[in-house]
């Protein structure tokens, strides 16, 4: 930190390294004022909450520690001022009782020599009896309060100047459906659902129709207009209405805020958590979100740009971030996608011809802006409401030019994406045809087979997905993911189109069957991103301090050759234990004596795949509670559970366990993860399939 460069820490699993980098950071923060923030990435849900709950208890010692500081402090002031006052009533006194006779002189001296020599005097028994219950009281002052009124770790704290002792807010943001607490959008079910009925009710074109319902209806501004009834039949959400009435006075005060305690502030001040969240991102010193707010290029477009240089930032468990890097330029479509893409072009024409017979002013305005250019047409900084896609490969170079005047028209940029996604087809029937098979190219070479077939320019290629941004955006369509599959095909051709030149950073792979289920036929064409580097890149040049750390980062030399980058620190620390808790056993045969392996060459044999099921079923009935089977792999697993669904073991298993499948979605294996734990404290068991 102090010499501002980056670190590779590995650490076992349990022994702290989470709470020591928390506890590290904001004290480093603490001590120098001008340190950025804090922004520690996680992988799901879970591990997010679980961050803010230790760090909630990192500040609250930390505010302890400060405040019995700062009472030391005032106290050892108090005694020295009371020494110097004490003194000087000593040499008054003396000179007093020289000067002046006082009868009663003699009374108050015998007194004191009663209190100095223990006898029993009336005053010095009473003196003395004070003096012995004046201990217990103080005791009592000191320690009492800790045990009486126990701190807040969560949600707002204003007592000991804030959270930590210095008004640390500390904030998480996840999606809409994790923080959305509108009764009827979060009855939906899944995250689709979820953002298509927030941004319904929050775009600006649906809060303009609203105003304007309201206006003929006759009401004011503030007169209800937050149900469908009194806007006529067009709703809004009361709370993010309440954000945005509020303006200016939307600050949260200091505090730890997990997703619950946001929903529960929230919804307390009749504000919206999520869009509140995403406004108070300037204010916090502490931020935890998922690593794709930080390496995806769509959403850290939107949530992270405006981070401070100065900001440390900490990828947790990221033994597997250079995958989590080529995955967030990787495009993979398959042949069903590419007819979901040819609807949705239709829909889109069809929506076209009706705004031009409508409200041809609003296409208008948009093929102006489009030649101003992507800055001016506002595509780079739109507030947080409004309904678009952020672009992924937005250069330098292409930012302030204008968008190449064949796809600046809606009905153009319709037909030129209608050519690609046709283009796209007729490669697939090639590769699934009889002479078909799997085929590589590079960027350029697909790129200049596109061009020679379709006669496309390859600079609008460039352009493909953000002027599809623009059209939804001006076409006012509420759920953008039912266009996903044509925004994966725009991606394509831009990514494509981009980084067709220089050294092949990626690869195109086409494949006549890209499915795991045996015999079912599915062509795919894959955009592989073959360098990790290329996400993670900005981070390191952007920010001063990069920490990536895991429980496994071995071999750890590796990652910095990975993700192309320097670290300033490099540490491996290992797991030392008190007593041998860990005993490997390795199986080389089954109980038919044939051997077992999951080597590439035999992991196909039927025999093999037998014996692991009927080994897995004979430990899981003798062990008790919880079993994990770890695969080598994803499409190595997805074969196994076929097989044996074919075998009957996955029934022989769900007689004495119940069954729980890791998948790739990370909301899926949050849920799964969740019963498999509820499973094994009710003592039901479960195998947890990995």
């Amino acid at each position: 930190l102090d010499a501002g460069g980056h670190c590779l820490l590995e650490m076992p699993t349990g022994t702290g390294k989470t709470v020591c980098l928390l506890s590290l950071i904001t004290s480093y923060q603490h001590a120098h004022p001008n340190t950025g923030k804090l922004v520690y990435c996680t992988r799901t849900v879970p591990e997010m909450n679980s961050v803010m709950e230790e760090l909630g208890t990192v500040l609250a010692y930390r505010s302890e520690e400060l405040r019995k500081e700062r009472e030391a402090m005032a106290a050892g002031a108090v005694i020295s001022s009371s020494a110097v006052v004490g003194d000087a009533m000593d040499i008054e006194s003396a000179a007093g009782s020289q000067l002046v006779d006082n009868p009663n002189h003699n009374l108050n001296g015998s007194n004191n020599d009663a209190i100095t020599n223990g006898n029993g005097d009336a005053n010095g028994s009473n003196n003395e009896q004070q003096h012995q219950n004046q201990r217990p009281r103080k005791r009592k002052r000191i320690y009492g309060p800790k045990k009486s009124q126990p701190q807040n770790q969560l949600g707002p704290i204003s007592h000991n100047n804030g959270a930590g002792g210095s008004g640390v807010l500390a904030l998480c943001l996840s999606s809409r459906r994790n923080m959305c607490v509108h009764e009827r959008v979060m009855r939906e079910s899944d995250r689709e659902a979820v953002d298509a009925a927030c941004r319904s009710m929050t775009a600006p074109w649906a809060l303009e129709r609203a105003r304007k319902a309201r206006h003929n209806s006759g009401q004011g501004e503030g007169d209800g207009g937050n149900t469908a009834s009194n806007n006529g039949n067009i709703e809004t959400c009361p709370y993010f209405d309440g954000f945005q009435s509020a303006g200016e006075a939307t600050s949260m005060p200091s505090g730890v805020y997990n997703l619950d305690e946001l929903k529960k502030w929230g919804k307390s001040k009749s504000w919206c958590p999520y869009y509140l969240t995403r406004q108070a991102i300037n204010h916090a010193s502490v931020l935890v979100f998922n690593y794709q707010y930080m390496l995806d290029p769509k959403v850290a477009k939107m949530v992270s740009k405006e981070l401070e240089s100065e900001s440390i930032i900490v990828f947790d468990e990221a033994h597997n971030i250079d995958s989590v890097c080529i995955e967030a330029l990787s495009v993979t479509i398959h042949e069903r996608h590419l007819e979901q893409a040819t609807r949705s072009l239709g829909r889109l024409s069809s929506e076209v011809s009706r705004i031009k017979a409508s409200d041809a002013t609003r296409l208008q305005a948009e093929y102006q802006n489009l030649v101003n250019g992507l800055v001016d047409q506002g595509l780079l900084d739109a507030p947080p409401n409004e309904v678009g896609l952020a672009s992924n490969i937005l250069g330098t170079d292409i930012l302030n030019e204008a968008v190449p005047g064949n796809i600046r028209r809606a009905e153009h940029f319709i037909a030129f994406m209608k050519k690609i996604v046709e283009h796209l087809k007729a490669r697939l029937r090639t590769v699934a045809g009889p002479r078909g098979g799997v085929i590589s190219e590079t960027p350029l070479a697909f790129l200049h087979r596109m061009i020679t077939t379709t006669s496309l320019e390859a600079k609008p290629l460039k352009f493909a997905y953000s002027r599809l941004s623009s059209l939804l955006r001006t076409l006012q369509v509420p759920n953008l993911d039912d266009y996903n599959a044509l925004t994966d095909v725009a991606d394509f051709a831009s990514l494509v189109s981009t980084y067709s030149e220089g050294s092949p950073k990626f690869a195109i792979i086409l494949e006549p069957n890209g499915s795991s289920i045996p015999g079912a036929s599915d062509p795919v064409i894959q955009l592989a991103c073959l360098d990790s580097s290329l996400a993670i890149a900005p981070l390191f040049k952007r920010f001063g301090s990069v920490v990536i750390t895991s429980g496994t980062l071995s071999p750890i030399d590796l990652y910095p050759k990975l993700l192309q980058f320097e670290p300033c620190v490099s540490e491996s620390f290992n797991m030392s234990t008190f007593r041998p808790c860990i005993r490997p056993l390795i199986i080389t045969r089954g109980s038919d004596q044939l051997p077992v392996s999951t080597k590439f060459d035999d992991r196909g044999d039927m025999g093999v795949v037998r014996n692991f099921g009927s080994m897995l079923v004979e430990l899981c009935s003798s062990i008790p509670d919880g079993v994990v089977a770890f695969f080598t792999s994803y499409s190595y697993m997805e074969s196994i559970i076929s097989e044996w669904d074919g075998m009957g073991i996955l029934r022989q298993l769900t007689k004495s366990k119940l069954v729980f499948i890791e998948t790739k979605d990370v909301v899926e294996t949050t849920l799964a993860l969740d019963n498999y734990r509820r499973a094994c404290d009710s003592g039901r068991g479960a195998v947890f399939l990995s």
